[in-house]
């Protein structure tokens, strides 16, 4: 039996895919077992091919792996999409009394377990519990106590009632039965519980969860995939702590708004996707010349234009790095894993407030949707550390006042950084303006004053990197001739590929670069190493370009720019050929 499981479910989108497999993943994770699960949808509400799938196991798992167990094929393309994935052993669990999967063939060495879902489903109480019904019936397939799937049904329809709790309960027992007494085989899987207690979320979600810790007080956004995720997680939460959740009219709106409410003084983000990145540019260029604290998320997906939507990519890198006429100040931050997502939103606030700075904040699609199993004190809210930078109130102002008693909030200053006065504070009235401008934010043509101002707010960028620790994570072999660098979602997979590339005998040492601006110096690694990877999901090599240009040094590339994440076992070949070549 192997060491972990892996489970789909397959369909058409509308056919309520999402959220089967979110309760088998909350199933699995109250058991005290790992999760880490991997999202298939196609850019519309119904039609087109859609899957859900769980890799689970008692110790951590942070990749998806190029095999699947057990599939719930709700559709005949289901078993065609998955079929390099299913092996010799693997079940298949579909309804042959539908029409469309009356003349499925099962490959040869697989089993097919043809369960009439439907019926059973509307021997329950309705023909909407089929998917749970196929629950149930994976259930007895892999020993798992379906008492776990109970708990994930109150979770996900408690507040609709008990009557339809109960009969999400039996339709889930109906197809464990079925199983059970129409099929006399010994299925190789036994799904050990713990108890250990998880919390199950997603990157997109961490995010929001980082906010609020943060102190968060404003979010502005329009709906937009995949970025979503962050507002409906706020909204309904974030009014507990004081803050509000606007859905703006688009994404120029959504900018400007969060931008009024950071010069108000409260803690103010907004989230997008690269499409809204491109029509919030020009604001961006605002928030950077008036100095103001703000958030900026980057959600990334397949570009350009409209691209794949609902696919995986890291194409906006050079957009964050460079994107905006003239020159702006701006630090980027790229979570490599979903718990860093949560706590790189926190450093993202205070990085903002501290150097009055636009933070950019962008993680991925496949950070964004996958949901993984956490220890609760994965976020411990004791460690949160709140930094709201060179603030001053009524006792301070008057250092940073001219002699006429005029505050300054441009003030010239060693580290780049002026004080900031929030509304209200005395003698702390003030202007700022989109224009370049003096000490006292009044417009200027000055040539004098010009170049002080453009020196002064990129001079909070060389503080930075003086004050701040923008290391790397550092996996493998510290001693390896072969130094595979990356950055964002590929970390877990190439954690994992680690491991099976020493099964080969093949050691690497792995940077994962959290920060890209300002970003670590790799020169000394580089020089310390024969052979350099670098890992992403573009199709130029963006990263790779940058950190040429830093070190001056050639490097090899892995490049995926399919829509499809790296998988452990598949980032472990690449790189094996990489390096031999």
């Amino acid at each position: 039996m192997p060491a972990d499981f892996n489970w789909a479910i397959g369909g058409e989108a509308g056919d309520g895919i999402d959220s089967t497999g979110k309760i088998f993943a909350q199933a699995l994770s109250r058991a005290g077992r790992h999760v880490f699960t991997s999202k298939d949808f196609a850019s519309r509400i119904r039609g087109g091919y859609t899957a859900y799938k769980v890799r689970t196991a008692v110790d951590p798992v942070q990749s998806v792996v190029d095999r699947l167990d057990v599939l719930i094929a709700l559709t005949p393309r289901t078993i065609e999409e998955n079929l390099d994935e299913l092996h010799e052993g693997s079940v298949i669990i579909y309804d042959g009394e539908r029409t469309t999967m009356e003349d499925v063939e099962i490959p040869e060495g697989m089993i097919g377990l043809e369960v009439p879902l439907k019926r059973l489903a509307e021997e329950a109480g309705g023909a909407i519990m089929r998917n749970v019904v196929a629950l149930g019936a994976a259930c007895e397939v892999a020993d798992f106590p379906i008492e776990n799937l109970d708990s994930a049904l109150e979770k996900r329809f408690g507040s609709k009632g008990q009557q339809l709790v109960d009969n999400n309960k039996e339709a889930a027992r109906k197809g464990q039965d079925y199983v059970d007494e129409e099929y006399d085989h010994e299925f190789d899987y036994d799904l050990e519980t713990t108890d250990e207690d998880y919390v199950l979320l997603n990157g997109d979600e961490a995010i929001g969860m980082g906010a609020i810790a943060a102190g968060c007080k404003f979010y502005a956004g329009y709906p937009i995939t995949p970025a979503t995720d962050v507002m409906e997680y706020l909204t309904g939460r974030i009014e507990n702590f004081g803050g509000h959740v606007v859905q703006a009219e688009d994404e120029l709106s959504a900018i400007n708004l969060a931008l009024g409410a950071a010069r108000a003084g409260a803690r103010s983000m907004t989230a997008t996707s690269g499409p809204g990145i491109d029509l919030m540019t020009e604001t961006f260029g605002l928030v950077a010349t008036s100095e103001t604290p703000l958030v900026i998320c980057d959600v990334m997906r397949s570009g350009p234009s409209t691209g794949m939507p609902t696919k995986q990519e890291q194409g906006d890198l050079n957009m964050l790095l460079y994107g905006g006429h003239g020159e702006v100040p701006r630090f980027v931050l790229a979570p490599t894993t979903i718990s860093e997502c949560f706590w790189k939103t926190v450093e993202a606030f205070n990085l903002a407030e501290k150097y009055q700075t636009p933070v950019y904040l962008t993680a991925d699609l496949s950070l964004a949707v996958t949901e993984q199993t956490f220890s609760p004190e994965e976020f411990d809210m004791d460690e949160v550390e709140i930094d709201r930078g060179k603030v001053v109130d009524d006792d301070t102002i008057e250092e940073w006042q001219n002699e006429k008693g005029q505050f300054q909030p441009h003030a010239i200053t060693d580290d780049g950084v002026s004080p900031r006065a929030f509304p209200g504070t005395g003698e702390g009235a003030h202007m700022t303006t989109g224009l370049e401008h003096d000490e006292l934010g009044r417009r200027t043509e000055d040539t004098d004053l010009r170049i002080e101002q453009v020196d002064k707010r990129n001079r909070k960028v060389e503080t930075a990197k003086e004050q701040e620790d923008w290391s790397p994570r550092e996996f493998g072999d510290a001693d390896s001739d072969n130094l595979v660098v990356s950055w964002g979602s590929n970390e877990g997979a190439m954690v994992e590929a680690i491991a099976l590339l020493e099964e080969e005998d093949v050691d690497v040492r792995f940077l994962s670069i959290p920060y890209m601006f300002p970003r670590f110096d790799l020169t000394e690694a580089f020089e310390d190493a024969e052979e350099v990877v670098v890992v992403e999901c573009n199709a130029t090599g963006q990263f790779a370009d940058v950190i040429e240009h830093d070190t001056l040094t050639r490097v090899k590339r892995v490049n995926k720019y399919n829509g499809v994440r790296f998988k452990a076992d598949e980032l472990a070949e690449d790189i094996k050929q990489t390096l031999e070549a």
